[in-house]
């Protein structure tokens, strides 16, 4: 109970500008949880469809990884779909490889969607932070000027403590959101890095196909 009373304490003696801070600090985590939530499905999804199409893929079976990648909306679908597509009815491997990094550079921008969006949160969170020190340091100061030469000591100190408070809860705010933030761009560049893969491993089949059919029919 004390430390619930100290927290509250500290909070509204920080002054007004605790208030936008608190906003952000909702704003940054509400996108943090909702661009986790989605990543986490999309890199399930992946993993589940690769399971699937890899074995088809290693059989020769196109028409079959052709179906189950078509109309599905894994994100990995959607790279291996554009590449089956071509299959066969392009020849050379660089044309499917450009057509499946067209797609790709389709997908990325929706994987990163809002999550510069936390960054910025963490930033806007310092400057409101800093900005609420400085407006409360002119207040401060402002009121020492017309106080009491002997009591001019301790309202200085307790004022200046009093307008610490929001850089101390801007850095707090900040500090996590950052910690966000290098969360999802590590789990959006594990998916990029998962469809690129995909990707690769796919074309090496689809020339290793073409090369051996070229073999039989010489």
């Amino acid at each position: 109970m004390d430390t619930m009373y100290s927290i509250v304490g500290f909070f509204v003696s920080g002054g007004v500008f605790m208030y936008p801070i608190l906003l952000v600090l909702a704003f940054g985590l509400a996108i943090g949880i909702e661009r986790y939530v989605t990543l986490t499905l999309v890199t399930k999804k992946n993993q589940k469809v690769w399971e699937d199409v890899q074995p088809l893929l290693s059989r020769g079976d196109f028409e079959g990884a052709r179906k189950l990648t078509e109309g599905d909306d894994a994100t990995i679908s959607q790279v291996l779909s554009m590449g089956l597509s071509l299959q066969g009815a392009v020849r050379r491997r660089e044309d499917i490889e450009i057509a499946m990094e067209e797609s790709m550079m389709e997908i990325v921008p929706r994987l990163e969607k809002r999550t510069p969006y936390v960054a910025l949160a963490a930033s806007i969170a310092t400057l409101l932070g800093l900005l609420g020190t400085i407006m409360g340091l002119i207040q401060a100061f402002t009121a020492v000027a017309n106080a009491n030469p002997a009591e001019k000591a301790d309202l200085l100190s307790a004022s200046i403590s009093v307008a610490m408070n929001t850089t101390a809860f801007g850095l707090i705010v900040a500090i996590p959101l950052l910690i966000v933030h290098a969360i999802l761009t590590s789990k959006t560049g594990d998916i990029v890095d998962s469809l690129e893969m995909a990707t690769v491993k796919t074309l090496n089949v689809f020339s290793k196909r073409a090369k051996r059919q070229l073999e039989i029919a010489a």
